[in-house]
């Protein structure tokens, strides 16, 4: 019998930067990762609709500060037109308005641009999953921004206690490899986990799932 193996579709990367040489950089990083296809990048997102209707991406690597058009207003647009596509923000510093802004407009979660190149694939493999950073104060700002509810909604009721724990450790900002550490889980579990809770909140990222949850609080 034949031993077969089934390929792992790659994953699909845009990239919006406008600053040339960072462009450049991550343009040769990404083209050189095997498990993703490089579609594109863009200088600004003037276009932004237009780009991702044409690149098709899983996922977005998306500056902040942008000209014209900035980042932030950018994922509001794009997840209007293209809610499963999943976007990292690209940041300098760890600005918790501007990021929670972002995730408030559909983020998954950023990454610094000093982040290492390692982790920065890493970081786009889990958004591509679902997966998503956030830190404690973002999450934070993100629980202060809504109304508690004394009761949950119907479908929240339907999370398991261990899919509550898996999402209590995303809101804390927690990676897939930490969760599976805190839970003592394998990564291909805390996925399984991920995606069901999903399923159950109808959701398309860890931002929303995290959003959901803090407003009922779930956590």
């Amino acid at each position: 019998m034949l031993n077969m193996t089934i390929p792992v579709k790659p994953i699909r990367l845009l990239i919006f930067e406008d600053n040339d040489d960072m462009r450049d950089s991550l343009s040769i990083l990404f083209k050189g990762s095997p498990g993703i296809l490089f579609t594109g990048a863009f200088a600004d997102a003037t276009r932004a609709v237009d780009d991702v209707a044409a690149t098709e991406p899983d996922v977005i690597l998306m500056d902040i500060d942008l000209p014209k058009v900035n980042g932030i207003e950018a994922v509001w647009q794009i997840k209007q037109q293209f809610p499963a596509v999943q976007i990292l923000m690209l940041t300098v510093f760890d600005d918790n308005d501007r990021i929670f802004q972002s995730i408030c407009a559909g983020a998954s979660g950023y990454i610094l641009k000093r982040t290492p190149p390692a982790r920065i694939i890493e970081a786009i493999t889990e958004t591509a999953s679902g997966g998503g950073s956030l830190n404690a104060s973002i999450a934070r700002k993100v629980l202060d921004m809504f109304p508690r509810f004394n009761a949950a909604k119907p479908e929240t009721e339907t999370l398991t206690d261990r899919e509550k724990d898996v999402l209590g450790l995303l809101v804390k900002g927690h990676s897939y490899k930490m969760v599976a550490s805190e839970l003592n889980i394998t990564l291909e579990t805390v996925r399984s986990h991920i995606k069901k809770i999903y399923e159950k909140l109808h959701v398309h990222s860890s931002g929303e799932a995290i959003a959901l949850a803090l407003r009922n609080r779930l956590v």
